[in-house]
Order: structure tokens, then sequence, then C-alpha cells
């Protein structure tokens, strides 16, 4: 980087109107206080769950897990602030927004329109990859495994006979725009199915229906250089040490019964193979910065391609960081390659 004259003032957004505001709060409390000081100026911005726009807290420990069950909220109470005005006054946003109104392309259209640099995917890849049916319609595009799914559009009320038929059971019951395991259910009885639709349709009218895949929970990270060039981490595996049928949210983030292993316990060649996946899974969605690409690995050695989040978590539980850490870049080293990554990039078409 060449010599500043002043600290590059970087505006880190978290909460936001999602189901996903407190884990994002989470987040933002681990990455501000992994920001160099001496390199960068941190304007904290909260959203509330409400839409407004306010600065700070100025200690960000009151935004991080307390371990009492609590999940924490952007405060009304904080001095609200005018969006343009403070995207104006930065040179760099980084979005920690997680789900609709945030990692979707909303805001992402917004600091566009801005000419604000921002950190992480652009409009396409944000609005895609938040879909979960346009994210597996373009890994199938480009030849990418998949497992078996059926979407249920607003005005489509269930599954049919021979879509149950082709899925078989059981089958995961999911809102198609939402993230943190929000709205899921594992329906192991048709009988279940209709509660179970409801249940996603309370946070998002489309609906997806995933076949169940029988395998090892394996996450990859992707990271994009200032140079344009993208590399993989090496990956982890997800092992939850209690009864709990699915990684949902209480698993993720409220209680000690996850545990990571990185690099995950494979043979050399699959995880090469992980790696490589994960990379043409960015690059099928064109992806920018980074992501999160989430894997099965059936007992045969067979892989299928979940998911990719575009702005996977930075919680303490989070596996993104914790895996590039292992692979040779620290938190710290983390959050100045994705600051430095977006100035290089800029805005407008690239």
């Amino acid at each position: 980087m060449s010599e500043q004259t002043h600290r590059i003032r970087v505006a880190v957004i978290f909460g936001g109107r999602s189901t996903e505001h407190s884990v994002s709060s989470i987040s933002a409390a681990g990455v501000i206080p992994n920001i160099d000081p001496e390199r960068y100026e941190v304007i904290p911005v909260g959203i509330t769950q409400q839409g407004t726009w306010v600065l700070g807290p100025s200690d960000m420990k009151s935004l991080a897990l307390t371990g009492d069950g609590e999940l924490p909220s952007v405060s009304t109470e904080l001095a609200r602030v005018d969006q343009v005005e403070t995207l104006s006054d930065v040179d760099v946003v980084f979005p920690l927004l997680h789900g609709a109104f945030g990692e979707d392309g909303t805001i992402q259209g917004l600091l566009e329109m801005a000419g604000v640099p921002y950190v992480g995917a652009g409009v396409l890849a944000s609005a895609v990859s938040t879909d979960k049916e346009f994210t597996k319609k373009l890994f199938g595009a480009d030849g990418l495994p998949l497992g078996s799914y059926e979407v249920l559009r607003p005005n489509v009320r269930t599954l049919s006979e021979g879509q149950k038929e082709r899925l078989g059971l059981p089958v995961f019951v999911k809102p198609a725009r939402a993230g943190s395991s929000y709205g899921i259910t594992k329906v192991n009885n048709w009988a279940g199915l209709d509660g179970a639709i409801a249940f996603a349709r309370a946070v998002d009218p489309k609906v997806i229906v995933e076949a169940m895949v029988v395998g090892r929970e394996i996450e990859c990270g992707v990271l994009e250089f200032p140079d344009g060039h993208v590399e993989a981490s090496l990956p982890s595996e997800v092992r939850i040490t209690t009864d709990a049928e699915y990684y949902d949210f209480k698993t993720k983030y409220l209680d000690d019964s996850l545990e990571l292993d990185i690099p995950a316990k494979l043979d050399d060649a699959t995880i090469e193979e992980i790696r490589t996946l994960s990379v043409r899974a960015f690059r099928a969605v064109d992806g920018q910065g980074l992501a999160r690409v989430d894997f099965f690995v059936r007992p045969d050695g067979e892989l299928v391609v979940n998911e990719l989040n575009t702005m996977p978590g930075f919680t303490p539980s989070s596996a993104y960081p914790k895996m590039w850490a292992v692979t040779g870049i620290d938190y710290p080293s983390l959050v100045a390659t994705l600051i430095e990554t977006a100035i290089a990039r800029g805005t407008g078409l690239r």
C-alpha cells in the first residue's frame, strides 16, 4: 500500500433488518477490534431492526455474546446518522450484514450508486447467493455436484406426490432467502411437511425443500486478494457433539455442542478437490472479496456442494476466520486483505 496522508476511513455497517440482526452484531464485535487502528479509522454504523442508521456503540463489547443466552441488538437509543452523509465521508465500507436487506444486493446497490468501495460480493453475486434456488441453478449450470431439491413459490401450497417420491425422506424445508438456520425444519414424515412449510414461510414466502444428504459437513473459505487472484483455505469439518438433528441456530451460536476440525480429517486429494470446487463455486456466482462454501462428503467420498455464503459469520464460533488462521492468514491480516481488496476493486462495472 502506498504511503497514506491519513488513515483510511472504514465504515463497518452491522445489525440490519433481517432475522440475522444479532449474528451480524456479534460479527461486528469480532471484526472491529481486529482492524489495525494505525492504518484505518473505524466508524461503526449500526442499523436497528426497524431500519434506522445509528452511530456506535463506542464499546463493541456490548454486542458480544455474554453466555447468558441473550442475543445482542443495535440500540435505538444511539445517535442517528444520515445515510448519505455517512457514506460520503468514508473511503470504504465493510457491510457486515447477514441476510435480507444487506447480504442480498440491496446495500451493495446503494454503495454502487454512491460510488463507495465496499468489502465483498457485488450486487449480482449477493442477490443470487442469498436465494438458494438461484445459487443452485448457477452451480448446476457450471456442472457442480448438487443434491436434489424442489422450490415452492408463494402460490404453490405444498409438494406434489411426484416431487415427494423424487426427494424421498427425510427432507429439509428452508426459507429460500435466509441464513443462520432460521426457519428450517427436518421432516422425517410427510405428515409434518405442511407445518414445516408454514414455519419457513413465516420467514420467506418462497421455500426450498432439499433431500437429505447423508455425509460429513465441510466448509471452505474463499478469499480474493488486492491483485485479483483468488485462493481457498484449508477446509473445516463441522461436528455436533449433542443429539441435535442438524446444524441449527442454537448449535451454531448458543451452546458448546459445535466442534470444528481444521483442517478437516480428509485425505489430501479430497481436500484439494474441495478447495478447487470452492473457487469454482465462487466464480460460478461471480463472487468477489470473500465467501464460505458448504459441502457434504458422502460415505463413498462423493462431494455435494450445498450453499455459498457471500458474507460469512465472524462470530467467536464462525469457521471462516479460523480456517484462514490455520491456512496462514491471521485475523487482522484477513480483515486488512478484505479492506485493501475492496479499495483496489473500486465500484462500477469490472
